[in-house]
């Protein structure tokens, strides 16, 4: 026999009886082996195995034998856990955490804690998370990016907060207390809480198991509040408000989470003000600087924010602007628009909008992987009255098809928005005096169907690295303009990043062997941009217009 502490309530350890029943081999891998219990006592026969209780230290006269930290199955008549014993938990401790830890972090989703798992009756405590200030909306979509994972289960509570120094809060914490870490926190909270195993001096010990399988971490460390234990036999969990930051969890790995108490973890500031009419709201947040996780955390939270206003409702565009700031590079400037379709809220396209830029320098291969380069993402959006949706409906020439080198040649675009009269803009565009007779083109489009083409010339492998991807998400053009571009039969290449058009023959045929080991890219065709129209919305559409040019003089 031996006791083992939790928290049913409160933040005060509680025991309770552990029948030793045996000792599983290689259970949770090669020399990996698993001790199991029976949990005796009012309280545990009452609630069964509870998430969150994982990491409960279980003691045999007095000698610390492990943590709990699994259970079989659902719906079991007896509470019957696995331990994992303490010298798995210690070698935990005892690893040497790498610089920019963070950083070098990586998931496998098949390692990860789950309650779908055939290969064994035993499967990890879930950890319950605890997302306060996100509406059901937004929990949906993180139970999507979280599927498998072992995170997507969401139980109630909420933030604390630090409340300054008191006697509980300095403290020092105990083995068998709540702990949580912190996924985001601000104004929102995303956090998992488990139990503690061990504390020295500068280390903690927690969980008893993975919660990401993501190695080296740096999130923040907190205590916790159980506000009550539900019993349940499909789903029982506690029911947690987390406190006091009190360190940083550095390693997240099979046996163990292992923290250092009083260091700080690396955080990505957010801040998003929303203008809504004469109204403006500014939201701050931090979130997790971990590899796997933290474009879906960015993803759910500015869509929360963009769901924090009275007219999420309502027939409403959403366009945001702002910065992502980067260490040692100019920042990359963000333009997302968000419009009512049959498909996705708004407020979710913008949001989608928002973290394709982010990932596209987050999750960069061509980036140090051992700097963090993103340092902050300030945001703003303007919440804007009606369906902003604007199409392109049809383009017609107002001169000749027919032209000549250093001819002007004019247009006219018919556009209407979401139903609303549809009006024409004019567009004019000059032939280059060098242009060979034969055939060339007009684009007309939107900004978005301009990038696609222009990334045309891209390399399949920047070798111009990081900078190089930031130079790029730098010249995005805008959505709320029509563009009006020359398609010219003159090769043009892409090399570092940087765009090289009416490229000579001679020229040509040097970057086609780099072309070949995607050192460069090469196009058969150079675009030119002559002109662009203001738009209300975002448009939506594009056009191509042949050109016949003639040899000769021509108009001018």
């Amino acid at each position: 026999m031996g006791t083992a502490w939790t928290v049913f309530e409160g933040t005060q350890p509680e025991p309770m009886q552990v029948e030793i029943l045996g000792v599983l081999r290689g259970a949770r891998g090669p020399g990996r082996d698993l001790i199991l219990g029976r949990l005796k006592g009012q309280k545990p026969e009452y609630t069964g195995v509870v998430a969150g209780m994982s990491g409960s230290p279980v003691y045999i006269d007095g000698k610390l034998l492990g943590a709990l930290s699994y259970r079989i199955g659902q719906f079991s008549k007896e509470p019957i856990a696995g331990i994992t014993p303490i010298q798995q938990m210690l070698e935990v401790r005892d690893l040497t955490p790498a610089p920019n830890s963070a950083e070098n972090a990586h998931t496998s989703a098949e390692n990860l804690p789950s309650d779908e798992t055939t290969q064994t009756p035993m499967q990890a405590m879930e950890t319950p998370l605890l997302m306060s200030g996100f509406s059901s909306d937004a929990i949906q979509l993180w139970r999507q990016r979280m599927a498998g994972t072992g995170l997507e289960k969401i139980a109630a509570g909420g933030p604390l907060g630090s409340g300054g120094v008191t006697a509980e809060t300095a403290a020092p914490i105990l083995p068998g207390a709540a702990v949580s870490l912190q996924l985001v926190r601000g104004d929102m909270e995303i956090a998992a809480t488990c139990t503690v195993t061990y504390v020295d001096r500068n280390h903690l010990l927690a969980c008893g198991h993975p919660i990401f399988q993501a190695g080296d971490v740096s999130v923040p460390m907190t205590r916790a509040e159980v506000v009550a234990t539900l019993p349940s036999p499909l789903n029982a969990f506690k029911i947690i408000n987390t406190g006091a930051t009190i360190g940083a969890f550095t390693e997240d790995r099979d046996a163990a989470i292992s923290g250092i108490l009083g260091a700080r973890a690396r955080m990505i500031p957010l801040t998003m003000t929303v203008t809504t009419g004469a109204k403006t709201v500014t939201h701050h947040v931090e979130i997790l600087n971990l590899p796997t996780m933290t474009s879906s955390v960015l993803l759910v939270s500015v869509y929360q924010m963009l769901l924090q206003t009275n007219l999420s409702t309502a027939q409403t565009t959403y366009h945001v602007t702002g910065q992502i700031h980067l260490a040692g590079l100019p920042p990359v400037p963000v333009d997302a628009w968000g419009a009512p379709a049959a498909t996705m809220a708004p407020q979710l396209a913008a949001a989608i909008g928002v973290g394709g830029v982010f990932d596209q320098l987050y999750a960069s291969p061509l980036r140090n992987a051992t700097a963090q380069p993103i340092q902050s993402v300030d945001l703003h959006v303007d919440a804007l009255a009606g369906n902003r949706t604007t199409t392109l409906d049809s383009v017609r020439l107002l001169s000749s098809g027919i032209v000549h080198a250093g001819d002007t040649v004019t247009l006219e675009a018919k556009i209407h928005r979401w139903q609303q009269a549809a009006h024409t803009v004019q567009l004019a565009a000059r032939i280059p005096a060098n242009v060979p007779p034969g055939t060339l083109r007009l684009l007309v489009s939107d900004g978005a169907t301009l990038d696609r083409t222009l990334d045309a010339t891209a390399p399949r492998k920047d070798l111009g690295g990081f900078a190089a991807t930031v130079n790029r998400l730098r010249v995005r053009h805008e959505a709320n303009r029509l563009y009006l571009s020359l398609l010219l039969p003159e090769a043009e290449a892409s090399v570092g990043g940087q765009i090289l058009d009416s490229i000579p023959l001679s020229m040509a045929n040097v970057l086609e062997s780099l072309h070949q080991s995607s050192a460069a890219g090469l196009h058969g065709e150079s675009l030119a941009i002559e002109a662009s129209a203001p738009v209300d919305g975002v448009l939506v559409g594009y056009q191509t217009i042949p050109l016949h040019v003639e040899a000769g003089g021509g108009l001018h």
